[in-house]
C-alpha cells in the first residue's frame, strides 16, 4: 500500500490493520524520499526520483520480502508509482487499485484552469532547488496542511491525531521536504516523457480506479475515458469520503476493495500475523514496513506479508 503527498505510510494506519485481520498480509512503505525511507540527493537528470525508480524500490522490497506478485494499492503519488509498476512490471501485480489519480500525461496534457488552481503544489515544487525548500522550511505545518486540506472535504478534526504526528515529524525533515521537490520536479522533467512515449499503453493487471466525489480529478475530468487510458479491464467508482481523512464512509470504500479483491484471490492468509514494529517516530497503530536499506533485517523479522 503506497501513499500518497504529503503523507507517509502512517496514512494507512487504522486500514492496514483491518485487512490483516481479514487475512490479508500487507505491506505498506514510504515512498522514495518520503517519511522514514532513504532520501538520495536527486541527480541531474532527476532520474533517480521518477516514477519508475520508485516502482523499482517497491518491486526489490516485495522480492526482497519474498513474493514476486502481489496486490497493488496506491494513493495519489503512490497511485502514479503502482500505475508505473504494473506498466513496468506486470508479471508482478495481480491487481492494482488507483486512488485519485488521472494519469500523468492526461493531467499535463490537458490542465484545467480549476485543477491548476487546487494544485498549485505541482508547480511549486517543481521549481529548482533550494527555493522551495527555504520556502517550506520557514513553516511546514501551514504549508503542508495547506495541501492536505486543500483537495478535499475534510478539516483537521478528520484525522487522527497519531497519524497527524506521524505526518508532522517527516514535514520537519529537511531531507523529506528536498525528496517532497525532487518528486515533483521528476514529475516534469521525466515522467510526463515516460508517459508520453508510451502513450496507449494499458495495464494488463485488473484495476480498480478510485475518485473522491468532490475531488478536483471527478469535478473537471471525463473519468471513464481516463479509466479506460490508465487500464484495461478496469472497474470505476466514486467515493464520498476522502482516504486522507478517517471517517465512518471509510468502511464503504473499503469495502469496494474487499469485494474488488475478492475476485482475485491471492495468498489469503488465516494463519497467526506476525507484524513489524513501526519506526519510532510513527504512531503505534501503524502495523507497517519502513522502505529502507534494512529491507533485509526486516525479512528476518516478518513472516506474513503479501498484500501492498
Amino acid at each position: 500500500m503506497l501513499h500518497g503527498f504529503p503523507q507517509t505510510k502512517a496514512l494507512w494506519a487504522r486500514i492496514a490493520p483491518e485487512l490483516v485481520a481479514l487475512g490479508y498480509r500487507v505491506i505498506c512503505a514510504d515512498l522514495r524520499g518520503y517519511g522514514a525511507s532513504d532520501k538520495p540527493p536527486a541527480r541531474a537528470d532527476l532520474t533517480n526520483y521518477s516514477f519508475r525508480a520508485m516502482a523499482a524500490d517497491q518491486l526489490g522490497l516485495m522480492k526482497t520480502l519474498g513474493h514476486e506478485r502481489f496486490h497493488l494499492v496506491g494513493h495519489d503519488r503512490g497511485a502514479r508509482v503502482a500505475h508505473r509498476l504494473a506498466l513496468d512490471h506486470p508479471a508482478a501485480v495481480a491487481s492494482v487499485t488507483l486512488m485519485d489519480i488521472v494519469p500523468t500525461a492526461v493531467m499535463l496534457g490537458d490542465l484545467r484552469r480549476e485543477v491548476a488552481q487546487s494544485y498549485w503544489h505541482w508547480f511549486f515544487l517543481a521549481q529548482p532547488a533550494p527555493f522551495p525548500e527555504r520556502m517550506i522550511e520557514a513553516n511546514p505545518d501551514l504549508f503542508y496542511e495547506t495541501c492536505l486540506l486543500g483537495w478535499g472535504a475534510a478539516g483537521l478534526r478528520d484525522f487522527d491525531v497519531e497519524q497527524l504526528a506521524a505526518y508532522r515529524a517527516s514535514w520537519h525533515d529537511a531531507k523529506a521536504i528536498a525528496g517532497g521537490c525532487n518528486d515533483y520536479r521528476a514529475a516534469l522533467a521525466v515522467d510526463l516523457a515516460h508517459d508520453l512515449a508510451e502513450q496507449g499503453r494499458r495495464i494488463s493487471a485488473p484495476a480498480l480506479i478510485l475518485y473522491g466525489a468532490s475531488g478536483a480529478m471527478a469535478k473537471h475530468y471525463d473519468l471513464p475515458a481516463t479509466g479506460r487510458i490508465a487500464a484495461r479491464p478496469s472497474t470505476l467508482a466514486l467515493y464520498q469520503a476522502g482516504i486522507f481523512s478517517q471517517t465512518p464512509r471509510r468502511s464503504k470504500l473499503q469495502n469496494k476493495w474487499l469485494r474488488f479483491l475478492g475476485v482475485i484471490p491471492l495468498l489469503l492468509c488465516r494463519s497467526k500475523v506476525r507484524t513489524i514494529a513501526p519506526a519510532r517516530r510513527h504512531p503505534k497503530p501503524v502495523s507497517a514496513l519502513n522502505q529502507n536499506r534494512h529491507a533485509a533485517a526486516h525479512q528476518r523479522r516478518c513472516k506474513t506479508l503479501a498484500l501492498m
